[in-house]
């Protein structure tokens, strides 16, 4: 059985592997904030009213801008900053975390005339 020396090119496996579930992570959690958000300004919750441009802005911002928020939070955890990879994933959930936290926030704003009847 022959040692390796590793050089400092080589990346562990799990480092591609975990960008990845990163990705669909952020996918992930940007479609379940827009549906769970979305919901009453699409179906009209208030009067029949629908709000269509739910669907042209806020669903491409949050399908697309989650995982790359995600993948953002990642690369920097764990290829600029170099911490361990457990740590780099508690950032990539922290950042998701708030991420998702401000989309809610945000499409509780937008969908607010749908849900009580009026911007008050």
């Amino acid at each position: 059985m022959a040692i390796r020396e590793s050089s400092a090119d080589e990346r562990p496996v799990t480092r591609g592997w975990a960008g990845c579930l990163a990705v669909v992570g952020g996918f992930l959690t940007g479609a379940v904030v827009w549906v769970l958000g979305a919901a009453p300004g699409v179906r009209g919750g208030f009067e029949g009213e629908r709000d269509l441009s739910l669907l042209y802005v806020e669903l491409p911002l949050l399908l697309f801008g989650m995982p790359a928020l995600a993948l953002a939070a990642w690369a920097l955890a764990a290829g600029v900053l170099r911490v361990r990879e457990g740590l780099a994933a508690l950032m990539m959930v922290g950042v998701l975390a708030l991420a998702a936290w401000a989309g809610a926030e945000w499409l509780d704003v937008r969908t607010a005339p749908f849900t009580r009847g009026g911007p008050w």
